[in-house]
């Protein structure tokens, strides 16, 4: 009688990486190998080990962008063939690190958006962002939460409910009826600790920033600031994407052993949402308050910006005029706002031009400066270097003028004149001035 042949063992195979596709992402495969057999390049790129891998494919399940394979011998993928062939199911191995993580990242569910708001005003930002979290927590199968934190700010869960949310949750008190990192901080971490949140957004404001930042760290998260484009992966991870290293790339960054997953995002990049007369939803009040005497920082007086003498406030005008380097001096910025003015719009810069002293810092667009979404967008002079398209390529119509034939900005323009702005801009002020003297 011969003995039964017995079962091979399922091959487990070396990791290796596939050419061209590693974004170097920060070494994260070498963090999580077990057997240390993975260095990196100065280019960023992993080597593998291949006689010290032992096919735990940590490497593998943690690389954002898939550059990373399991390498099996021809002898191999026959053993894998010939199991994949019988009838008996081949048990895979559960790896218990990996079993405790997505236990503890499936107890957090749901989409928040923080409402921000200044003595009951709230900011724009805020719905913009209820906008966008509407299509992720829609894709995560999950509610869409507003968070409001105030005194007397009831008629914002209301207003939350119409712009896309199904529930708010509420703190309303004193102690928060001007916003002061000490009190927010511990009503948020408050919140996100007693319900758990799976992403939450809040505004790239000087308010958000500030909140967002102390947030995470004291909740022990990853915070992704000044995004510009958010969805949802297969693994339930928020792909949060931004410029990075000075605008020069567009990066995705991902936060996938740590929740809640947090993004601020600059006012004027989402679109705003649809309003929904007479919506309904669920608000949770939460009695948790902080002591007065507790919060270091009291509120004296609020000065706001666009009650200064020639400010401007860029970011709602509905026609921008926009010069840069190309205007050679700052009294030359007088064409631009005649035709501003014809137009009933607003006069923006480049960073060039703010940097060289010709225009104040509030009118500058671009990553630095601020991001604009109007229905006309004139670039006068402007070469359309990244920092500067991330602040003006979600404009409704783009005519941009310069000499250069070459210029990027021509990429993404609608409508290009090739010529001189000095003799193109009058003709346009001209020839508006004329059509509405005819009118």
């Amino acid at each position: 009688m011969t003995d039964p042949k017995p079962k091979p063992k399922k091959p487990r195979g070396v990791a290796q990486l596939i050419a061209g596709a590693c974004i170097a992402c920060g070494a994260r495969c070498q963090s999580v190998c077990p057997v240390n057999c993975v260095e990196m390049t100065d280019t960023g790129e992993p080597i593998i080990d291949a006689p010290k891998c032992i096919g735990c494919q940590k490497c593998i399940k943690i690389c954002p962008a898939s550059a990373l394979e399991m390498y099996f011998t021809p002898e191999e993928r026959e053993i894998l063939a010939e199991l994949a062939a019988s009838a008996m199911p081949v048990e895979e191995e559960i790896d218990p690190e990996a079993a405790v993580l997505a236990k503890k990242l499936a107890e957090y569910r749901g989409v928040w958006v923080f409402i921000e708001q200044t003595e009951g005003e709230p900011a724009r930002v805020s719905w913009e962002l209820l906008g966008v979290g509407a299509g992720l927590a829609q894709t995560l199968g999950v509610e869409l939460c507003a968070l409001v934190i105030g005194h007397q700010v009831e008629q914002l869960c209301s207003e939350a409910f119409a712009h896309g949310a199904s529930k708010a949750y509420l703190m309303d008190a004193p102690v928060y009826w001007h916003y002061r990192t000490e009190a927010y901080v511990e009503a948020c971490c408050h919140l996100i600790e007693t319900y758990k949140p799976e992403v939450v957004l809040m505004g790239a404001t000087g308010m958000g920033r500030d909140l967002a930042g102390a947030i995470a760290t004291r909740v022990a998260t990853g915070l992704t600031a000044d995004c510009t484009g958010l969805a949802i992966d297969d693994k339930r991870n928020l792909m949060q994407t931004r410029p990075a290293f000075g605008g020069n790339i567009m990066a995705t960054i991902m936060c996938d052993r740590f929740r809640p997953q947090m993004s601020t995002v600059r006012p004027n990049v989402m679109p705003m949402p649809e309003r929904r007369e007479g919506a309904q939803g669920t608000i949770v009040r939460d009695p948790f308050t902080v002591p007065e005497e507790s919060v270091l920082t009291k509120v004296v007086e609020i000065i706001r910006d666009s009650h200064s003498k020639g400010a401007v406030d860029i970011t709602g005008a509905e026609f921008i005029i926009s010069g840069g380097r190309g205007m050679m001096s700052p009294e030359n910025f007088s064409i631009l706002q005649e035709l501003a003015d014809e137009l009933g719009g607003v006069v923006g810069a480049s960073r060039s031009a703010v940097d060289a002293g010709w225009m104040p810092g509030d009118r500058q667009v671009g990553q630095t400066g601020k991001t604009v979404r109007p229905k006309i967008y004139i670039a006068c002079g402007i070469s359309g270097a990244i920092q500067h398209l991330v602040g003006m390529q979600d404009s409704d119509v783009v005519i941009a003028i310069n000499r250069d034939a070459g210029a990027p900005i021509f990429e993404v323009a609608t409508y290009g004149i090739v010529g001189d702005l000095f003799q193109v801009v009058p003709a346009l002020t001209r020839q508006i001035r004329e059509l509405k003297q005819k009118k």
